[in-house]
Order: C-alpha cells, then sequence, then structure tokens
C-alpha cells in the first residue's frame, strides 16, 4: 500500500532530527521502538564479510542502535550526519556519513559515505532497512583515525581488527 508523500517525508525529517538528538545525548536504543514497525528487518552487510540481520524491533534495539551505537561501544565522539533522501513510493534512499572523531590537518572530516535502503511502513514506521558503506574505505579511514590518536582502543580491538581480519579472509578465499 503506498502511503502519502508528505506522510514518508515528514518520518524522515524526523527520522533525521532523531539522529541529532541521539548524537547530542549518545543514546540510541530508543530510536527502534520510535521508527521501526515490530516486525521490521533491518541488515547492513559489512561488505559481505560480517552480515548483521535483525528481525523485529528487539534485535534492532539490541544490535544495530545497542550493541554497535551505544555508549561504551568505541563509536564515541562520531556522528552520522544525513546529507540527503529521496523518495519514490514507499521507498526511500538516504545518504549518510560515518563522520569519525575531530578533524584533518587541513580542516576537513574524517569520514565515509553511506546509503540506506529503507521501506516505509505506515504509522512513522519502518519495516526495512538496508544500509551499505564501503567498508574498506571505513578501514582506511579507522587508520587514519589511529594514527592521528583519534580511534578509541575498544573500537580498534572489538570492530577494526576483527573485521579487517575477516576481509583478509574473504580476500584470500
Amino acid at each position: 500500500m503506498a502511503h502519502s508523500h508528505d506522510e514518508i517525508v515528514r518520518t524522515v525529517e524526523r527520522f533525521i532530527e532523531a539522529f541529532k538528538e541521539c548524537e547530542r545525548i549518545n543514546s540510541w536504543s530508543w530510536l527502534a521502538d520510535e521508527f521501526y514497525h515490530e516486525d521490521c528487518v533491518y541488515d547492513c552487510q559489512y561488505g559481505g564479510v560480517m552480515p548483521v540481520v535483525a528481525n523485529g524491533r528487539e534485535e534492532i534495539r539490541r544490535t544495530h542502535y545497542g550493541r554497535d551505537m551505544e555508549v561504551g561501544s568505541g563509536w564515541e565522539g562520531w556522528t552520522f550526519p544525513y546529507v540527503g533522501y529521496a523518495v519514490n513510493g514507499d521507498q526511500i534512499i538516504t545518504h549518510w556519513l560515518n563522520r569519525g572523531p575531530g578533524l584533518r590537518p587541513d580542516g576537513s572530516h574524517y569520514e565515509t559515505h553511506g546509503v540506506s535502503f529503507i521501506t516505509y511502513g505506515g504509522d512513522g514506521k519502518f519495516i526495512r532497512q538496508t544500509d551499505l558503506f564501503d567498508i574498506g574505505h571505513q578501514m582506511v579511514l579507522c587508520d587514519e583515525l589511529d594514527e592521528a590518536g583519534l580511534l578509541s582502543p575498544r573500537l580498534k580491538e572489538e570492530w577494526v581488527r576483527p573485521m579487517k581480519a575477516r576481509i583478509a579472509k574473504a580476500m584470500s578465499a
């Protein structure tokens, strides 16, 4: 069922504002209840080497917006600003950034681009979301942050090193 364009745009704009609030308060898990239907599926393939698929709001809360984003996860100081979005029927494409802490010596941000493919399900909530970003560029970005002394040791040990190992294994197969 197609929903009104205005309804979907209002929801996307509320979602973008909610992300800003999450960054401000460093709390993310509430997004699951606010923006996802109970039976929503949310996946991020992480370059095909570590697919994370959350089936339902509780798994979304525990994975994407809990384990992967909450305080102490290593992502402190990161922001995820939105560049823009497009709506076609119930389909939404968002363009966002993984922006690391600090600035490069030239004043530019440490960042990589990503996109989300989202299906709107009515009542201000999504029923499907798939996130994609270039994991190779993300690893290079993390190396840059590490060299600048800006990468969280926890993020390096619990996410960057294991991800690099997965990528290397997949590339050597």
